[in-house]
């Protein structure tokens, strides 16, 4: 039950704070839509993917006007189709075109599940469809793709990182004339959790039900607020008390709204992933906590042991909340979404190899980081493969979504628009990795995998 003062709380929390729920994602499964003629699975996929996804975007407009609370993004999620494609053939293109096309007669703002699951090696299903990605990426508006290559079970498929590593690239250069948006619709995970509802990296797993209500919720802003209110001279351990009781009433929102939307929908509610997901606006930004917590700058010394005590708040706020936590769940940094995180990149503060380091405690990893056009594929895939198996040995989802500016270098910036926001071009270390890329084979997993 709420009280007077809980209402008000919350009004403040979204008029003065930025708390809103970042996206309702329906995660639908097309395992049924598999056919030895690949017309006929489009068919299928465009009927099911409308036939439970129709009525999503009205729900979530009347959920939000009911009850006031900002739901920026309807989204639907779908078994990776690279199933689908291995399963009933045909060219992988078609399938991305019959996703775009539901989507935008549904009036969803993306569908994520144009996927593959590499992590122990490929399918025939699973090459056809990575080598796509770009073109599929390039002909569609709403689609996002994301490819697994690793885990702690499996180890790293370094065949599909030396891959991803060229198609990241081919993503970028077939957009050039968008800001080089293909490549920020891309993933590339290590331990891709299979109920994730934030894109680009969305998709609904083999082990999901049918159809799925899965929420996201997101309050940097409200964070920063609470411990700005709480003043400088809190130690630290009441620094994690409050963000755990702000975390505790930002997932508590995310909670009522999921069980509405599913109860409207008749659809299972699913799990409400309580990361931090920061916006451009000033004021929304993770990066902004961490120097509420006490740093000059996001990137300073001291960084990464501020994200993992955020992190950690967070999540232990959250599950008070919620039985059904799950996705991702923590502090994103993406880089050009974030306010702080890119005024820190802009001033040099923040590096790419500080960022690497924050992803050891954080919920996804390298994410929207802007690298110059020219990059060798053996420093993409390097950069991928050193991600993945910081997610493969702490056991948690890392993640690397970089956007090559094709015909910029570093100082000068990519304009997404919107919550992709904008990133200036950072700098890598660009000594070559080609040898050890060119081995390819297989990182083993580590010992910690055999706990079974």
């Amino acid at each position: 039950m709420l009280n007077m003062t809980d209402i008000m709380e919350t009004i403040t929390m979204i008029q003065e704070e930025n708390l809103d729920i970042r996206t309702i994602t329906m995660g639908i499964s097309l395992l049924d839509c598999c056919d030895g003629n690949p017309e006929t699975s489009c068919e299928k996929i465009y009927k099911k993917i409308y036939g439970c996804a129709r009525d999503l975007v009205k729900t979530g407009d009347g959920i939000e006007q009911k009850y006031g609370i900002p739901i920026i993004n309807k989204r639907i999620s779908v078994t990776p189709m690279a199933i689908l494609a291995g399963a009933s053939g045909g060219d992988p293109l078609r399938y991305a075109q019959v996703l775009d096309r539901v989507a935008g007669d549904v009036g969803v703002n993306f569908i994520g599940g144009f996927s593959a699951l590499v992590h122990k090696g490929f399918s025939p299903g699973d090459r056809a469809l990575i080598r796509c990605i770009p073109e599929a990426l390039a002909a569609t508006e709403r689609v996002c793709a994301s490819v697994n290559v690793g885990s702690t079970k499996s180890g790293i498929n370094m065949d599909a990182v030396a891959l991803m590593g060229a198609m990241i690239r081919q993503a970028a250069e077939r957009t050039a004339d968008r800001q080089c948006i293909g490549a920020a619709k891309l993933v590339v995970f290590c331990n891709a959790p299979e109920d994730n509802p934030f894109m680009a990296g969305a998709f609904h797993g083999p082990g999901e039900p049918d159809c799925v209500i899965n929420v996201g919720v997101s309050g940097p802003g409200v964070v920063r607020a609470a411990l700005k209110k709480a003043g400088p001279d809190c130690d630290l351990t009441a620094v994690a008390e409050i963000i755990k009781k702000t975390a505790f009433k930002i997932t508590r929102m995310g909670q009522m709204v999921g069980n509405e939307a599913s109860a409207k929908l008749g659809v299972p509610f699913g799990i409400v992933d309580l990361s931090l997901a920061p916006t451009p606006a000033i004021g929304d930004s993770v990066a902004y906590i961490l120097e509420e917590i006490g740093l000059d700058v996001c990137g300073a010394h001291g960084t990464t042991a501020a994200l993992a005590l955020l992190n950690d708040a967070v999540k232990k706020g959250g599950v008070m909340a919620s039985s059904s936590v799950g996705g991702l769940s923590g502090a994103f940094i993406p880089v050009s979404e974030d306010a702080g995180m890119i005024a820190a990149a802009r001033s040099g503060a923040l590096t790419v190899e500080k960022l690497e380091a924050m992803t050891a405690v954080c919920s996804v990893g390298l994410d929207m980081i802007v690298v110059p056009g020219d990059t060798p594929a053996d420093v993409r895939a390097a950069i991928i493969a050193d991600e993945a198996a910081n997610g493969m040995n702490t056991g948690k989802t890392t993640a690397v979504r970089i956007i090559p500016a094709i015909g910029k270098d570093v100082g000068d910036e990519l304009e997404f628009g919107g919550l992709l926001g904008s990133g200036p071009v950072m700098r890598l270390n660009t000594a070559s990795p080609s040898k050890m890329i060119r081995r390819g084979g297989r990182i083993p997993a580590p010992v910690q995998s055999l706990r079974n």
